[in-house]
């Protein structure tokens, strides 16, 4: 059997690094493993799974299950928090890449101008 990699200090300061057991994730969110489950059968998010099958999460796993905590606290179904999370995320993605895609066309702007 071999041995398991022990994780090394830079790790920890890795916002993906899974540092945090089912238990231990529940805990700092205030909630419990099945919400956790829920999150995950959902695909929001994907925890990662020990050499004995454990999920294991990372810092930014827990942030966006805690928005989806955030949202069914406030009385909005699990499954309709987490798409709205994810919808949230490509329209943060959608407005990224059109800030980027106007930028680029800015700088071409005096040669977009002269070929026409």
């Amino acid at each position: 059997m071999p041995a398991e990699k022990v994780p090394v200090a830079g790790d920890l300061d890795n916002d993906d690094y899974p540092a945090y057991t089912m238990g231990r994730a529940a805990d700092i969110l205030g909630t419990t493993p099945a919400f956790l489950r829920a999150v995950g059968g959902t695909g929001l998010i994907t925890p990662l799974r020990s050499g004995g099958g454990h999920r294991r999460y990372s810092r930014s796993q827990l942030r966006i299950a805690a928005r989806a905590r955030e949202l069914v606290d406030q009385g909005t179904p699990v499954e309709a928090a987490c798409r709205i999370i994810s919808l949230e995320d490509q329209l943060d993605d959608a407005l990224r890449l059109n800030r980027e895609m106007r930028r680029q066309l800015d700088q071409r702007g005096g040669h977009a101008a002269a070929d026409t």
